[in-house]
């Protein structure tokens, strides 16, 4: 799909949590430059449907929230939807589909969605396969997955002529980061609750293992095997945020590991911790290769600004993209979307 130089590229927001409010607001600002237009908002809450979007974000727009995702794309006929409700595929399949239907290309934040060809094979088949018929592309990106614990390791190993092993290495404050995060890191219960919620499934940090497969993936790996670890990490203190309490002996988040093997050895290792009170928050990527590259990003990357950036940035990406379920290491480098100077 391509936008002609004379009009704005038509944009809906599907989903008005933290960050959809978030993405909305950056859209509705970038706007300015004429190149984008919001004209339509979508969310199921009936605390925000039937209000306007820009007293939701404190922005000026008459844009009204629905909770009819069918009309909306109806009316308004987008050129893209930036969706972002849930992190499960198969919670989100419905909805994609909607928008592809309505022939609309899509940027999702949903977790499971950069690199969903191992786990969700069936769904993908689907949304692959729709999109081709609509003739438009979807995306699933963020800053985790998406960009620090994949793309951030694959560029680096663009100047090297041999990589024998790559390890990323991300420590996350989580009581700097919005509340359903901190919720879903676990902070705040104990080692019991944690353990019961992770024997139940999604629960912690999604993704992990789509960054795993999208590195090796990148790199024309094939994986023998994997591994993945999810534990908690225990508070020695007392911490407070914004949204709760972590009392000391309590669980404060989590450390959440996968490796992929090849050839018998761990050639790509993973290694998230995000937890409140976390000191000295960083993003590393270091590659065994031919040069060996070190690569840090001091103070880490702030997950909750950053993710919305990297949907908004994809926008233009993903319009020209070829038709189908596509993954960011098949989109040109990401890069600032109408940058101001």
């Amino acid at each position: 799909m391509s936008i002609g130089e004379n009009r704005s590229i038509r944009v809906v927001q599907y989903g008005l949590g933290p960050i959809g409010q978030g993405a909305a607001k950056l859209i509705l600002k970038k706007a300015q430059s004429g190149q984008l237009e919001l004209v339509g908002a979508i969310d199921i809450d009936p605390e925000k449907a039937n209000k306007t979007l820009g007293s939701l974000v404190d922005a000026s727009s008459d844009v009204i929230i629905s909770s009819d995702a069918e009309a909306v794309l109806a009316k308004t006929q987008p050129d893209v939807v930036v969706h972002t409700t849930s992190s499960f595929m198969p919670q989100v399949e419905q909805q994609l589909l909607q928008c592809i239907r309505s022939g609309a290309a899509i940027v999702s934040s949903t977790e499971e969605l950069p690199y969903p060809f191992d786990r969700y094979p069936v769904i993908t088949k689907t949304l692959d396969s729709a999109a081709k018929e609509n003739g438009v592309a979807i995306l699933g990106t963020g800053v985790n997955p998406g960009y620090a614990m994949d793309v951030l390791a694959l560029v680096a190993t663009g100047v090297c002529t041999r990589v024998r092993s790559v390890t990323v290495q991300r420590r996350v404050d989580a009581g700097l980061r919005r509340e359903p995060l901190q919720k879903k890191v676990g902070a705040g219960i104990t080692v019991d609750a944690f353990q019961k919620r992770q024997a139940k499934g999604g629960f912690g940090h999604i993704g992990l293992v789509e960054s795993l497969r999208l590195v090796m993936h990148g790199l024309g790996w094939p994986i023998e095997r994997f591994t993945e670890e999810l534990e908690p990490v225990i508070s020695e203190r007392k911490i407070e945020t914004p949204y709760l309490t972590v009392q000391s002996g309590r669980v404060a988040g989590i450390k959440h590991t996968a490796q992929a093997f090849m050839n018998h050895k761990a050639v790509v290792s993973l290694d998230l911790r995000m937890y409140v009170g976390a000191d000295q928050p960083e993003d590393r990527v270091i590659v065994d290769g031919d040069p060996p590259i070190n690569l840090v990003v001091e103070d880490g990357i702030f997950g909750d600004t950053a993710t919305v950036a990297a949907l908004v940035n994809a926008i233009p990406q993903v319009l020209s993209a070829s038709p189908g379920l596509r993954t960011v290491a098949d989109l040109p480098v990401p890069r600032c979307f109408l940058p101001e100077v």
